[in-house]
């Protein structure tokens, strides 16, 4: 059964903004008290994060479909709705984030780095909220905002100073296991490290880490055995070993075209080119594998390569490699820029940007795209008469009517808001209504202005004072 699994296609979905409440606060004797829709609560975020403890995507291989909460609505009584809880998975470290395009989204490097895969969507306002001086008691309120829906690509390079690379039994693996506390699988046939090695090595006052990766062959980059799939590992290494086999029993091979191929194959890979390499002659304890070691080992100094004959069951050369290894670990370490303080850039909104655009479209059609009008379209309840007067309203604050008849929009003109997968079309009328102004104001309640039956009593009582005062008044005793 596979353990190990360093690519998967994941499915994240944010949680969806809960939506805001209509209502009006009623007590005795106080039948319309006003507005007191709460606001409705935010969606969840689905959250990337490295965790050490995790080395595989194993589990997203079996549950590739992951979901956040979603935001409570709103109730009466301005109480606010729950905000979903944020849903945090755990990634190994070195985890890469691509889109289904193979676009980089994220490079997940270091304990806690994390990176919001899917935005949850922002609650809906309750009509408390959109309650104004001249909107005193809306009937409506803002529907909550979906959350993100991404399908992404994860992929796992591991994180180590060292690689070793080579073809299948050159002994990669005893040599991670006696350089390190490492202990692999080991046998005498083909393949058989399935899954790359971590070690950690100290040479000194140096401390770094081996990633035995598994066997290539030739066409290992086209995808031939088990190369393909394991060579990204090779990529955030410092330094590559060459593992050659000097104890071979293939009489087509020998440590010289061992070291070509792997080359080719590197080559074909690509962007390994400027790794520094070490080449080592492992098994010299075996009499035929020392004499094959000091019979090539010319030829591959003389190709500019630093050679060290070793052996993984002898314990023969390992300190000088080991040595070796963490000075060009060191050098590596000391050539990379020295890390900075994230800067915090501020990029003030210019003043002609009026945060969206009209375009027209070879059908006819006239698109308006913007973060603002495309979310109030996303937020409106289309049911609700005065929504979408409230919605029009907002739109032409904003301009967009007037950008429309820059652009050439006459009445009756189609015009789309959003994405042409997700828009909202309608024809376009100027200054639309939407026929709740006939009750009055938009947003506003007419109930509002009707006063009581005591106010009529008392002011019917105090026009009859009046009259009898000023009939009083009006009288003459001599008359």
């Amino acid at each position: 059964m596979t353990t190990f699994v360093d690519r998967v296609e994941l499915h994240v979905a944010a949680g969806n903004g809960g939506h805001g409440c209509a209502s009006v606060h009623r007590e005795k004797f106080k039948p319309l008290g006003g507005p007191d829709g709460g606001n409705g609560g935010r969606g969840g975020d689905v959250t990337l994060t490295v965790d050490q403890s995790v080395t595989t995507l194993l589990d997203y291989h079996h549950s590739p479909h992951r979901k956040a909460t979603n935001g409570k609505p709103g109730e009466g009584g301005n109480r606010s709705g729950k905000d979903g809880l944020d849903l945090v998975l755990p990634v190994p470290d070195g985890t890469v984030v691509l889109d289904k395009a193979g676009n980089v989204l994220a490079d997940l490097v270091g304990h806690g780095t994390s990176y919001i895969a899917a935005q949850g969507g922002r609650g809906g306002l309750g009509n408390a909220a959109l309650a104004s001086a001249r909107r005193k008691a809306p009937g409506f309120a803002l529907l909550g905002e979906p959350g993100d829906l991404q399908d992404i690509v994860l992929e796992l390079k591991t994180v180590a100073d060292v690689a070793l690379v080579g073809y299948p039994s050159a002994g990669k693996s005893s040599l991670i296991s006696v350089l390190s506390a490492a202990k692999p699988k080991i046998a005498d046939y083909p393949f058989t490290t399935l899954v790359p090695n971590l070690g950690v090595v100290t040479a000194g006052a140096t401390v770094y880490t081996v990633a035995d990766v598994p066997g290539l062959i030739p066409g290992a980059s086209q995808g031939k055995g088990l190369g393909l799939e394991f060579l990204r590992h090779v990529e955030r290494c410092s330094v590559l070993v060459h593992v050659l086999d000097t104890a071979t029993l293939e009489s087509d091979r020998d440590p010289v075209s061992d070291l070509d191929v792997i080359e080719e194959e590197l080559q074909q890979y690509g962007g390994l080119g400027d790794r520094p390499r070490i080449v080592v002659l492992n098994k010299v304890d075996v009499p035929d594998g020392k004499e094959l070691a000091e019979l090539v080992r010319p030829d591959l100094e003389a190709r500019g390569y630093r050679v060290y004959e070793v052996s993984a069951v002898a314990h023969i050369g390992l300190k000088e490699l080991s040595y070796a290894l963490g000075e060009l670990v060191g050098a590596a370490r000391a050539a990379k820029p020295k890390e900075e303080a994230t800067r915090i850039v501020i990029r003030p909104q210019a003043v002609d940007d009026a945060g969206f655009s009209v375009t027209l479209e070879d059908d006819g059609l006239f698109r308006v795209r913007g973060e603002k009008p495309e979310r109030w379209v996303r937020q409106t309840d289309f049911t609700n008469d005065e929504a979408v007067g409230y919605l029009a309203d907002r739109l032409n604050r904003l301009g967009v009517e007037d950008e429309l008849m820059k652009a050439g929009a006459r009445a009756g003109d189609g015009v789309a808001i959003g994405p042409e997968e997700n828009a909202v079309v309608f024809d376009w009328e100027p200054s639309v209504s939407a026929g709740a102004e006939m009750l009055g104001r938009r947003g506003e309640d007419h109930r509002f202005e009707e006063q009581r039956p005591a106010v009529h009593r008392r002011r019917e009582r105090q026009v009859e004072r009046d009259e009898v005062t000023r009939e009083f008044d009006e009288f003459d005793p001599f008359e």
